[in-house]
């Protein structure tokens, strides 16, 4: 369950009314790896396994659906157990992960240690560096599929209470769309379905409602993939990370404006 209905006062104008309202419900949901704790992810109880899937592999446990051999989702509980397959060397002990680090809420990116997790994984893997795509797209494409997350996003246009992330291929086609209180969730969700579906990243375009932080741009670097949009601003640590790493970045997508921060030769008009 992750609606619920409260008593509001709506004013409009003048006028005073009594009436039910749809909130959304946050969720601490426990992740366990091989049987021990991993982390708390407070988020939408709602598109677990894509979550669970997108967030291991976007902090670099995973790199591939090849790597995980079970998946258990227990909604009951607020609990998700997966067991990797044993050629995958995985220390919970070195990522010296403290209670705070542990618990990863909705308002904020991601915590150090993880972030230092993904940055390892970066280093690790040479061909991720400069992503040399020859291909362009046209702004209309672009603005297009911004237009078609947020007609997808039902639970934002309902309560206006979460955020959305969508992947489409470069024809503009929707594979997949996600929403979560949290820009990053969603973001790690899409990256799970695709992950699930196993299609590949480096030929798609991420949208998001959210800003493009540093560490929303990390899950993009560590997927390949080559054009992230959003609705939102950028923010200085995701357009360095972009210039880095090769994405074209783009913020504030709404009408027939846009903002490309980097690499926009692969935007026509």
């Amino acid at each position: 369950m992750f609606q619920k209905k409260v008593k509001i006062t709506r004013i409009f104008k003048e006028e005073r009314k009594e009436e039910l309202d749809t909130v959304l419900l946050e969720s601490p949901i426990d992740f366990f790896i091989n049987s021990k704790p991993l982390v708390n992810i407070i988020c939408l109880n709602k598109d677990l396994k894509e979550l669970t899937v997108g967030f291991l592999f976007s902090i670099g446990i995973i790199n591939d659906m090849n790597d995980i051999s079970i998946i258990k989702i227990d909604n009951i509980e607020g609990r998700v157990y997966v067991e990797l397959v044993d050629s995958i060397d995985f220390n919970l002990e070195k990522m010296e992960l403290t209670p705070i680090s542990r618990i990863i809420d909705t308002t904020c990116g991601i915590p150090s240690p993880w972030r230092n997790l993904i940055k390892e994984k970066l280093i690790e893997t040479d061909n991720i560096l400069n992503l040399d795509t020859e291909f362009t797209v046209s702004s209309e494409l672009i603005f297009s599929s911004i237009i078609e997350m947020q007609k997808n996003t039902l639970l934002f246009r309902e309560t206006g209470g979460c955020h959305g992330a969508a992947i489409f291929d470069l024809y503009g086609s929707l594979i997949t769309v996600k929403e979560d209180i949290g820009r990053h969730n969603a973001i790690d969700k899409v990256i799970g379905a695709l992950l699930l579906k196993k299609e590949p990243f480096d030929n798609k375009i991420l949208t998001s409602t959210g800003r493009l932080t540093g560490d929303s741009v990390l899950k993009a670097v560590r997927a390949q993939i080559p054009i992230v949009a959003s609705l939102s601003a950028a923010i200085e640590s995701g357009i360095r990370l972009a210039d880095s790493y090769g994405i074209t970045l783009i913020g504030f997508a709404r009408g027939k404006k846009m903002n490309i921060y980097t690499h926009s030769k692969r935007i026509k008009l």
